[in-house]
């Protein structure tokens, strides 16, 4: 998947030389910015960190504006932060207070980094699902067994099971941009030589095994870098704004690549679609290369050293609120999201519908994707309670579009199934950057991306398994009734964790669901309510 950015070479900046793009973002080390009318006349000014400003809320519909205790912090967070000064004035920038609140739908797209990232995308991910379609239909066609689509897939995300945290170790010590272009590179290369073994005539499934293979290797460092390196682009203060555009981009490119992989593939083959895939990575690489290292929110890399790997894995072990969300999309990523699997038995096998299905049944799905995306981008906060009821309602109907007996109404639920799915992964996903330390944010997201991509090679064989052996349907309801027992799960042990009770109550005309500390433990708790 293309979805990486950065300028050619150019190393990151000191802080000396950072200059803030036109709309002056935070540093990505702030959690809030100081008034302007207060900032100090010093080129940098340090000011003690704060807690993020309810990033992963279960409830509190508005976060507190104090720092955190003392005790509520891990070590790594609690350090001094310096602003960027600006190129006139050499004084601290102005920036947003706070990431909570609701904000312009579009609004990190005013950041020309992030723009030149964004544009690039649109058409690198539409070839990345034209790939995707081709590539299952075609092994599909070459053994006619949904284990090995199954297989396809495991393949691609085995090296991320396999080295995926000592992927996010490498990215914390690199320059993002730079290694961005090598993965991209790697990818395009792939697409290309699978292109040309398709059109002469001698692909095999073997050889699809082997692409697949090597795009998972390319992403075990690709994928960390593109999410750490968002924060870079745009700043804390649109990181929310900025991750949920980006799943937005990828399902726009959905909504087209399906369609036109469907064509490809019952008019000329699908050959064309590997082919237009490799091509389409000259955009996220132009877009590397058009970036301005001076405007890049400048983030010190962790330097060489031992350890770094067990240390990562210890801070995620001492932070709830980063290692519940990876438990959650872990099973959801390993059970709940096989649809190439699924999709591409039901247009074959249940609906006897073909290719032109099978396209159909991705591009609904990338409608409601892309609805979930933009409700995303608009709200301010990555609350856990919306993780874990959207988890649940993803889950619920997978079950009850598994039951469902007709071609068009399985159709019109991948939508709802769509729009649920995306809130987890963007909830998830931004929930987990904004309370992570940037230092050890390469190694957070490796770990997060590592489970929720990671546990595909586990999930998608034996998913194929079962669904040849007992159908689509009860595939496809087995996934739903694990994601569902999951979400329900993280959300008992969260609620027991935080020693809280659900209320339900009446409020503005509508009835709100929140969960509140126990009478008598409302101070020791209120950190974790908040979570």
């Amino acid at each position: 998947m293309s979805t990486g950015s950065g300028a050619a070479s150019a190393p990151a900046p000191t802080a000396h030389d950072t200059q803030p793009a036109h709309d002056t973002q935070p540093t990505p080390d702030s959690r809030t910015a100081p008034d302007p009318g207060t900032a100090p006349e010093s080129p940098t000014a340090p000011e003690p960190s704060v807690a993020p400003e309810s990033a992963m809320a279960l409830d509190s519909p508005t976060a507190p504006e104090s720092p955190a205790a003392p005790d509520a912090r891990s070590a790594a967070e609690a350090r001094s932060v310096t602003e960027p000064r600006t190129a006139a004035a050499g004084k601290p920038s102005a920036a947003p207070r706070g990431t909570g609140r609701r904000s312009s739908m579009f609004s990190s797209l005013k950041v020309r980094n992030y723009r030149l990232f964004f544009l690039g995308q649109v058409v690198s991910n539409t070839g990345t699902w034209m790939q995707r379609i081709a590539q299952d239909w075609l092994v599909l066609s070459l053994t006619g067994s949904s284990a090995a689509v199954g297989i396809t897939t495991a393949l691609q995300f085995l090296p991320m099971l396999l080295f995926g945290l000592y992927g996010g170790v490498l990215v914390d010590r690199l320059p993002k941009r730079p290694t961005l272009l090598v993965t991209q590179s790697a990818m395009a290369l792939t697409g290309l030589a699978l292109a040309a073994l398709t059109l002469t005539g001698h692909v095999e499934v073997w050889h699809v095994y082997v692409a697949a293979f090597a795009v998972g290797l390319a992403t075990v460092v690709d994928n960390p870098a593109r999410q750490s390196f968002v924060s870079e682009m745009v700043g804390p203060g649109q990181l929310q704004n900025a991750v949920s555009l980006n799943s937005a981009n990828f399902q726009s490119a959905r909504l087209v690549g399906p369609a036109v992989a469907g064509l490809m593939i019952t008019g000329v083959g699908t050959g064309w679609a590997f082919l237009a895939n490799g091509l389409s990575f000259v955009a996220p690489l132009t877009s590397l290369l058009l970036m301005r290292a001076r405007e890049l929110h400048v983030v010190e890399r962790a330097p060489r050293g031992k350890g770094q790997l067990r240390e990562g894995l210890r801070y995620v072990a001492g932070r709830p609120d980063l290692i519940w969300p990876i438990v959650l999309v872990g099973f959801i990523g390993t059970f709940g999201f096989n649809f190439p699997v699924w999709l591409s038995a039901y247009a074959d096998d249940v609906f006897h519908a073909g290719a032109g299905a099978y396209s159909l049944f991705n591009t609904v799905m990338a409608v409601g994707s892309l609805v979930g995306a933009l409700l995303a981008a608009r709200r301010g906060t990555a609350r856990l309670r919306v993780l874990i009821a959207a988890a649940a309602a993803f889950g619920a109907l997978e079950v009850v579009a598994a039951l469902a007996p007709s071609y068009w109404l399985f159709a019109l639920l991948m939508a709802p199934i769509g729009v649920f799915g995306l809130t987890v992964n963007v909830t998830a996903n931004t929930a987990v950057q904004m309370a992570t330390d940037p230092a050890m944010r390469g190694r957070v997201m490796a770990l997060f991306m590592m489970v929720f991509m990671g546990g595909t090679p586990l999930g998608a064989p034996l998913v194929g398994w079962v669904t040849d052996a007992y159908g689509a349907r009860v595939g496809f309801a087995l996934g739903g009734l694990i994601s569902l027992a999951a979400a329900t799960a993280v959300g008992l042990v969260l609620t027991r964790a935080g020693n809280l009770r659900l209320t339900v109550a009446w409020h503005g005309g509508h009835p709100r669901v929140a969960f509140v500390p126990r009478a008598g433990d409302r101070e020791g708790k209120k950190e974790l309510a908040a979570v």
